[in-house]
This record gives structure tokens, sequence and C-alpha cells, in this order.
């Protein structure tokens, strides 16, 4: 029996996680990004952020097509990166 529900993609489940470390200026900040789907047919996508080992600050924004919430993600990840954020856990970029 096939299901009308859109089977999620793989960056649906696993979140981004990104991390600023710079001992000479006291920095140690996280940035987590996700998309998870609505029940409505659109995305989210899904900040988290804040300084490494505090609870940190969220944030949600909503898109009503699936692409543009991930055309925001992206965004987001490029921005992050230019202003030093990289793979937390020491992952290989890709």
């Amino acid at each position: 029996m096939a299901s009308d529900t859109p089977v999620m993609a793989k960056e649906d489940a696993d979140p981004l996680h990104l991390h600023r470390i710079d001992p000479s200026r006291n920095m140690r900040r996280f940035y987590a990004l996700s998309l998870q789907r609505t029940l409505f047919g659109g995305a989210s996508v899904i900040r988290h952020w804040g300084r490494i080992g505090t609870c940190g600050q969220s944030m949600m924004q909503t898109f009503d097509h699936h692409d543009d919430a991930a055309t925001a993600l992206g965004r987001l990840e490029r921005s992050k990166r230019r202003r030093g954020y990289r793979n937390a856990g020491g992952e290989a970029v890709g």
C-alpha cells in the first residue's frame, strides 16, 4: 500500500552542528541547523545557538515549500562558515 506522506529527505534527519572556538577571545560558540517537515506539507528551518556549555537559544522559521527552506538553510550555513564556524567534532566538510 503506497503512502501519500512524503518521504523525509536525509537532511531532515541529520542536523548540522557547527562550532567556533577562539581561546584568545574567550569564544566558545555553537550553532546547529536542521530542516523539519511540517504537518501541512511545508518545512521549517530550526536554528539553535549559544555558548558551548549553555542551553542557548532557538528559532524556527517556517516555509510553504521544502526547497525554500533548504535554500534558507544553505544561506545560513554559508554565512556562519564565512564567520569562522566549522564542523563540530572534527567531521569532514561536505
